[in-house]
Protein backbone atom coordinates (compact mmCIF):
# COMPACT_ATOMS: atom_id res chain seq x y z
CA UNK A 1 0.00 0.00 0.00
CA UNK A 2 2.51 2.52 0.54
CA UNK A 3 3.94 1.71 -2.96
CA UNK A 4 0.37 3.31 -4.60
CA UNK A 5 0.93 6.54 -1.87
CA UNK A 6 4.02 7.47 -3.00
CA UNK A 7 2.86 7.01 -6.57
CA UNK A 8 -0.07 9.39 -5.54
CA UNK A 9 2.20 12.05 -4.35
CA UNK A 10 4.45 11.88 -6.90
CA UNK A 11 1.03 11.96 -9.46
CA UNK A 12 -0.27 15.08 -7.29
CA UNK A 13 3.05 16.64 -7.52
CA UNK A 14 3.27 16.44 -11.56
CA UNK A 15 -0.46 18.20 -11.71
CA UNK A 16 0.63 20.98 -9.65
CA UNK A 17 3.61 21.09 -12.22
CA UNK A 18 1.99 20.88 -15.72
CA UNK A 19 -1.48 23.02 -14.23
CA UNK A 20 1.14 25.70 -13.52
CA UNK A 21 2.73 25.47 -16.97
CA UNK A 22 -0.87 25.39 -18.65
CA UNK A 23 -1.91 28.40 -16.66
CA UNK A 24 1.69 30.38 -17.91
CA UNK A 25 0.73 29.23 -21.75
CA UNK A 26 -2.78 30.24 -21.49
CA UNK A 27 -1.94 33.99 -20.95
CA UNK A 28 -2.56 35.95 -23.87
CA UNK A 29 -3.94 32.44 -25.54
CA UNK A 30 -6.44 33.35 -28.11
CA UNK A 31 -6.54 29.89 -29.96
CA UNK A 32 -5.32 29.38 -33.70
CA UNK A 33 -4.97 32.89 -35.22
CA UNK A 34 -5.55 32.14 -39.00
CA UNK A 35 -1.99 32.28 -41.25
CA UNK A 36 0.25 31.98 -37.85
CA UNK A 37 2.14 29.40 -37.20
CA UNK A 38 3.78 30.38 -33.75
CA UNK A 39 -0.37 30.63 -32.93
CA UNK A 40 -0.40 27.16 -34.45
CA UNK A 41 2.29 26.44 -31.95
CA UNK A 42 0.83 27.32 -29.28
CA UNK A 43 -2.31 25.86 -29.74
CA UNK A 44 -1.09 22.72 -30.18
CA UNK A 45 1.35 22.89 -27.07
CA UNK A 46 -2.00 24.48 -24.97
CA UNK A 47 -3.64 21.13 -26.24
CA UNK A 48 -0.64 18.62 -25.13
CA UNK A 49 -1.34 20.07 -21.35
CA UNK A 50 -4.62 20.07 -21.40
CA UNK A 51 -4.02 16.22 -22.26
CA UNK A 52 -1.15 16.01 -19.74
CA UNK A 53 -3.46 17.65 -16.67
CA UNK A 54 -6.63 15.60 -17.95
CA UNK A 55 -4.97 12.29 -18.13
CA UNK A 56 -3.02 12.71 -14.39
CA UNK A 57 -6.31 13.79 -13.09
CA UNK A 58 -7.52 10.62 -13.93
CA UNK A 59 -5.07 8.71 -12.89
CA UNK A 60 -4.78 10.17 -9.62
CA UNK A 61 -8.69 9.52 -9.53
CA UNK A 62 -8.72 5.65 -10.23
CA UNK A 63 -5.24 5.69 -8.04
CA UNK A 64 -7.58 7.19 -5.02
CA UNK A 65 -10.00 4.79 -5.62
CA UNK A 66 -7.88 2.12 -5.42
CA UNK A 67 -6.28 3.14 -1.85
CA UNK A 68 -10.09 3.63 -0.48
CA UNK A 69 -11.35 0.73 -1.46
CA UNK A 70 -8.05 -1.70 -0.34
CA UNK A 71 -8.77 0.64 2.71
CA UNK A 72 -12.21 -0.66 3.25
CA UNK A 73 -11.61 -3.92 2.55
CA UNK A 74 -9.32 -4.57 5.40
CA UNK A 75 -11.28 -2.79 7.66
CA UNK A 76 -13.72 -5.13 7.18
Amino acid sequence: MGEKSEKLEELRKELVYYEDKLAREMIGYRGVVHESAASEIKHDKVMVLKAMVLGLKEEIATLEKELRNSRLSKDN
